[in-house]
C-alpha cells in the first residue's frame, strides 16, 4: 500500500473470472475496486498455479508462477546494486524501482495499460512505440490488450485507433498549452498541459489540491473517458467522453464537410463555398464553383475550428510566410498558423500547417479551443 494509503499493489482475480490472476495497482481508499495498471495483462497466472513477485539483484521486478516460468519482467539495463535498490508504490499510483542514489530506473507510468493518472506523461510523437499508448481492456473482466489504443502521432495530434484505423482525433497543437477544466462553480479542478522536453512533447494533466480522484480511461468499448470519483454516490462520474454522439467520430462528415458543434444537436455541414447532396455526408462535399488558381483567389477565415487531418507541417514561418506557402501553390486548399513560443524551450517558434487536396475530420468548436482555419 502506498505511503498515504491511496493505492495498493497486489494479486487479484476478476469478479466474473477466477480462472486467471494478475498483479496490478488499484485505488486502496475507494470502495469500488478500480484497477489502473496491470503488469501481466496478456500473460495471466493460471488457476492451477500461484504467482511470486521478486525484486532481483539486477534491479528488475520479475513475476513468475509456481513452476518458475517468467510471466512478466521489467528490463532495466542500468547497472545498480540490486541488494540496495527498492521497489516503491507512490501515492501517485506510480510503481518505481529506485536506485540507492534516488534515481528511478523504471516506472509503471512509462508502461501504461488503459488508464492515465494525474502527473503521468503521454508522449505525442510515438505512433510506432506501442508501449507508450493506452490500450483498452478486451472486456469488463478481461484485461488483455484489445484493438483500441490511444496515443500521439508524429504530427503532434492525439488519436484513438481501432487497430490501425483512427476513429477519433484531437487536433494538432495550436499554441494553447495549458487550459483548465471546470466543474460547475467549484473552480478549476484539472489542468491539461503540453510539455516540451528537448525535441519531444508530452501530454500531462494535474489536479487541484483537494480534488476527488480523477483518471482518463480508454474504455473497452473504445470510448475515451475522463472520470471523477463521487464520494456521495460511491461511483465514478463521467466528466467527459469522446467520441460524442452524432459527428465526433473520425471523418464522419466526409471530405470538405465539418461537424457543427455549436448546434444543440451536432450535425454535418459543408465548409463555406461547398455543397452536398444533403443525404449522405460520408461522401463529403464539393465546390460550388471550381477555382482556376488566379490572382482572384482569396482565403476565408473560419474561426474556432478543429484543424483537419493530413496536413504538411512547416516549421518556423511568420504568419505572412505561412500565407504565402499556401497562396502560391495551386494545390493548397487551406492553411493554419500558431505561435509556439508560449511552450518555452522548443526548436519550433511557430507552426504553419498547409493542406493539399481534401480536408477531412474538421469541426466547428463552441468551447473556444479551436483556431483560425484559412480556406481557399
Amino acid at each position: 500500500v502506498s505511503n498515504g494509503g491511496i493505492f495498493a499493489l497486489g494479486f487479484f482475480s476478476l469478479t466474473n473470472s477466477t480462472a486467471n490472476s494478475y498483479i496490478g495497482i488499484w485505488y486502496h481508499h475507494i470502495p469500488e475496486r478500480t484497477y489502473v495498471w496491470v503488469a501481466n495483462r496478456d500473460n495471466p497466472i493460471a488457476s492451477s498455479s500461484h504467482g511470486k513477485l521478486v525484486l532481483t539483484n539486477g534491479s528488475n521486478l520479475v513475476l513468475s508462477d509456481s513452476k518458475g516460468r517468467t510471466l512478466w519482467t521489467t528490463t532495466n539495463n542500468i547497472a545498480a546494486d540490486g541488494l540496495k535498490a527498492v521497489a516503491i508504490l507512490l501515492d501517485s499510483g506510480n510503481l518505481v524501482i529506485r536506485s540507492p542514489n534516488g534515481t528511478d530506473i523504471w516506472q509503471s507510468f512509462h508502461h501504461p495499460t488503459d488508464t492515465m493518472l494525474p502527473n503521468m506523461s503521454l508522449p505525442l510523437k510515438n505512433y510506432t512505440n506501442f508501449a507508450n499508448h493506452l490500450v483498452a481492456w478486451r472486456g469488463p473482466d478481461d484485461p488483455s490488450t484489445s484493438n483500441y489504443s490511444l496515443g500521439g502521432d508524429s504530427s503532434l495530434q492525439i488519436f484513438a485507433w481501432n487497430g490501425t484505423r483512427p476513429y477519433w482525433r484531437r487536433a494538432a497543437l495550436d499554441g494553447v498549452f495549458v487550459y483548465a477544466v471546470y466543474q460547475g462553480n467549484s473552480g478549476p479542478i484539472m489542468y491539461q498541459n503540453i510539455e516540451s522536453r528537448g525535441d519531444d512533447f508530452y501530454l500531462t494533466y494535474t489536479v487541484s489540491k483537494g480534488t476527488p480522484s480523477m483518471r482518463v480511461l480508454l474504455h473497452y468499448t473504445g470510448m475515451v473517458k475522463l472520470l471523477t470519483w463521487n464520494g456521495n454516490s460511491s461511483s465514478w462520474d463521467v466528466f467527459s467522453e469522446h467520441p460524442t454522439p452524432n459527428c465526433d467520430r473520425y471523418a464522419s462528415c466526409g471530405p470538405f464537410g465539418y461537424c457543427d458543434n455549436t448546434q444543440a444537436v451536432p450535425t454535418c455541414k459543408c465548409l463555406d463555398g461547398f455543397e452536398s447532396d444533403g443525404l449522405d455526408f460520408s461522401v463529403g462535399c464539393w465546390r460550388k464553383k471550381e477555382l482556376h488558381c488566379s490572382e482572384e483567389d482569396s482565403f476565408v477565415t473560419l474561426p474556432n475550428t478543429k484543424t483537419p487531418d493530413n496536413f504538411l507541417y512547416i516549421r518556423n514561418r511568420s504568419f505572412d510566410q505561412c500565407t504565402a506557402e499556401c497562396s502560391r501553390n495551386c494545390s493548397c486548399t487551406a492553411y493554419a498558423y500558431a505561435n509556439l513560443t508560449s511552450i518555452g524551450r522548443t526548436i519550433d517558434q511557430s507552426r504553419c500547417l498547409v493542406w493539399m487536396g481534401e480536408l477531412i475530420d474538421t469541426s466547428k468548436r463552441r468551447d473556444g479551443l479551436g483556431e483560425n482555419l484559412y480556406l481557399r
